[in-house]
C-alpha cells in the first residue's frame, strides 16, 4: 500500500466503522475495491444490497472510483469547491464518466428511434474539446467533454451521436450567468440522466457556437445539447462520414494522459511530458 492509499485510509471516520464489521466496515471496503482495482459493476451491484452499503457508496466509494480513474480531471474539477464536493454528488459523476445516456428525441433535435444508454468500454474527455462548447464570453469557463458515443441507426442514415459532459465550477460560471441574463428557461420535459435535475437546452438558449459541430464532427445545426443546474451537460448530433485518416489526424491532435486495458485485466498507465504539464484530457478504458 503506497503513502496516498495509506492516507486515504487513516482518514476515514473511526466513528463510522466503530460498530461495524465485515463489508460494513469501510476501511475494508475500501480495501476489497482497491483489489479489484474498483471495478464498477461490483460498486453498482454492493450499492443495491441495503440502504446502509448504498449511503456508503454514496459518501466514499463512488468517489474514490472516480478519484482511481481519472485523478488530475478530478483534482482540475474540485479546485475552488467547497468541502471538496461536486455537483450533483459522486455517485451522478461517476454515472457520467462510465455511462452513455443513449438518444432521443428533442424540441430541436428528431431521431426515427431512441437510442438505449449502456456502460461504455472507453470514453475520453477533453478540456479541448470543451473549450469548443463555449461561446467567445464564457471561454474562461472549464469543461470536460467526452468524445461522441456513435450509434448505428440503420442503413442510409447518419449515425448518432452521443456526448456528455461536465462543468467545473457550474455554480460560478459564466455559462450560468449567461443563462441567467438571459432569463433562459428551464426545460418541462427533460432531466438530467446523471443527477436527474432540470436543464436548460443550450439550443434553446442560443449558446451554441459554431465550433461545438465542428468538434463532434457533425455539420451546423445538426446537434443538441443540455446542461443541468448542476453542470453536467449531455447532447447528441447526427455524425458526418469521416475517412480513416481524418478520424487518425483529429484523435492524435489531443494529448493528455491515457489508461488503457492490460492483457491480465488491470488497468495500465502511460503520460508522456506533455500530457503531464498539460493534462487536456482523459482517457478512460474499463476492464
Amino acid at each position: 500500500m503506497n503513502e496516498n492509499q495509506r492516507s486515504r485510509h487513516n482518514t476515514l471516520s473511526d466513528d463510522s466503522n466503530s460498530g461495524d464489521s465485515g463489508i460494513l466496515n469501510e476501511r475494508v471496503l475500501m480495501l476489497i475495491f482497491e483489489s479489484i482495482n474498483w471495478d464498477r459493476h461490483v460498486l453498482c451491484s454492493l450499492a443495491s444490497v441495503c440502504r446502509k452499503l448504498r449511503a456508503i457508496a454514496k459518501r466514499l466509494l463512488w468517489k474514490e472510483l472516480c478519484v482511481s480513474r481519472v485523478p488530475r480531471m478530478v483534482s482540475a474539477l474540485l479546485y475552488g469547491a467547497p468541502n471538496g464536493r461536486v455537483g450533483g454528488g459522486w455517485h451522478a459523476m461517476a454515472k457520467l464518466l462510465f455511462f452513455c445516456c443513449g438518444g432521443d428525441s428533442s424540441r430541436h433535435f428528431r431521431v426515427n428511434r431512441a437510442s438505449p444508454g449502456h456502460f461504455v468500454k472507453e470514453s475520453r474527455f477533453s478540456k479541448t474539446s470543451g473549450r469548443s462548447f463555449l461561446i467567445k464570453n464564457c471561454q474562461q469557463d472549464l469543461l470536460y467533454l467526452s468524445d461522441p458515443c456513435e450509434h448505428p441507426m440503420g442503413d442510409n442514415v447518419d449515425n448518432l451521436g452521443v456526448y456528455r459532459g461536465v462543468f467545473q465550477g457550474f455554480s460560478k460560471s459564466m455559462t450560468r450567468d449567461c443563462l441567467i441574463r438571459r432569463q433562459a428557461e428551464l426545460e418541462e420535459r427533460v432531466r438530467c440522466p446523471f443527477c436527474g435535475t432540470r436543464v436548460w437546452s443550450m439550443t434553446r438558449a442560443r449558446l451554441v457556437p459554431r465550433s461545438a459541430s465542428r468538434r463532434v464532427g457533425s455539420e451546423d445545426g445538426r446537434l443538441e445539447y443540455f446542461v443541468c443546474v448542476n453542470g453536467h451537460l449531455h447532447g447528441t448530433c447526427w455524425l458526418a462520414q469521416l475517412s480513416s485518416e481524418e478520424e487518425d489526424n483529429d484523435y492524435n491532435g489531443e494529448d493528455g494522459v491515457r489508461i488503457a486495458s492490460t492483457d491480465n485485466g488491470r488497468l495500465s498507465s502511460s503520460e508522456s511530458e506533455e500530457e503531464v504539464e498539460d493534462g487536456a484530457s482523459s482517457l478512460i478504458s474499463m476492464c
